[in-house]
C-alpha cells in the first residue's frame, strides 16, 4: 500500500488528511479504498480509465471500489449539467465522517490496554520484546479476553512472566478453551481427577502405650 501512496505522491502534490490516516481501519475501509480516495482527493475530474491506468488496478476493481465506497457512504458521484454532462466525485461525505470519527474520539474515555493490564499486575514496563510477543497472540489465536484469562490464571499461581502465561495458552488452546466458562469446566475436570487423601480414623487421644 506505502508504494502506490508513494507514487501517487511523486506524480502531484496530494494533501492528505492526516484523520482520514488515523481513522480509515476504524471507518472499516480497505488499503486499496484509502488508495482510490487519496487519489481522488487530487484528482481535476472522475475518469474511471484513468484512476485505473495511474493506479495500475483494473477499470472492474476500480468501479467495485467506488461502489464499494458509496455504499459505505464516503463519497457520492453528483453530475454536473451543462452543456456537457460530466461526473464528479463529492467528498463532502467523507469529511463529514472524519469529523464525527474525531469527535467521538474525543469523547471517549481512554481505554486500559491487555498491554496496561499486563504492566499493571508484573509491577513494572514490559519490554520490547514481550511487547512483541503479545502482539503476537493478539495476531494468532486468541483473543484479548483470553489472553487476560491467561494472565489471571498465572498471577494466581505466583508466576509472572511470558513464557508460563505462552504455555497456559498453548494447553487451552489444544483443548479447545476459549472463553471463562470453558476455563471453569476444565477446573473442576481436573478437580474430580485428583486422587482423594486416604482418611484414616485413628484415635490418638486414646493411643495405649
Amino acid at each position: 500500500m506505502t508504494g502506490k501512496i508513494i507514487e501517487l505522491m511523486k506524480h502531484g502534490h496530494i494533501l492528505v488528511p492526516m484523520a482520514l490516516l488515523q481513522n480509515y481501519k476504524k471507518l472499516k475501509l480497505t488499503d486499496k479504498e484509502l488508495i482510490v480516495l487519496i487519489y481522488l482527493l487530487g484528482a481535476n475530474e472522475f475518469d474511471p480509465e484513468k484512476m485505473s491506468k495511474d493506479l495500475n488496478i483494473k477499470l472492474a476493481d476500480i468501479l467495485k471500489l467506488i461502489d464499494s465506497l458509496t455504499s459505505k457512504d464516503m463519497l457520492k458521484i453528483s453530475v454536473k449539467s451543462g452543456k456537457v454532462c460530466e461526473e464528479y466525485i463529492d467528498l463532502d461525505e467523507m469529511y463529514n465522517k472524519l469529523a464525527m470519527s474525531m469527535i467521538n474520539d474525543k469523547e471517549e474515555a481512554p481505554k486500559t490496554t491487555i498491554y496496561d493490564k499486563f504492566e499493571k499486575e508484573f509491577g513494572r514496563t514490559l519490554s520490547p520484546m514481550e511487547y512483541e510477543i503479545i502482539g503476537a497472540w493478539i495476531d494468532g489465536n486468541y483473543t484479548e479476553q483470553l489472553i487476560e484469562l491467561a494472565l489471571k490464571e498465572a498471577v494466581y499461581n505466583g508466576v509472572s512472566n511470558l513464557r508460563y502465561i505462552d504455555k497456559i495458552l498453548s494447553e487451552w488452546h489444544k483443548k479447545g478453551i476459549k472463553t471463562e466458562n470453558d476455563i471453569k469446566k476444565d477446573h473442576e475436570k481436573r478437580n474430580k481427577q485428583k486422587p482423594k487423601k486416604e482418611v484414616f480414623d485413628y484415635d490418638w487421644l486414646n493411643e495405649k502405650d
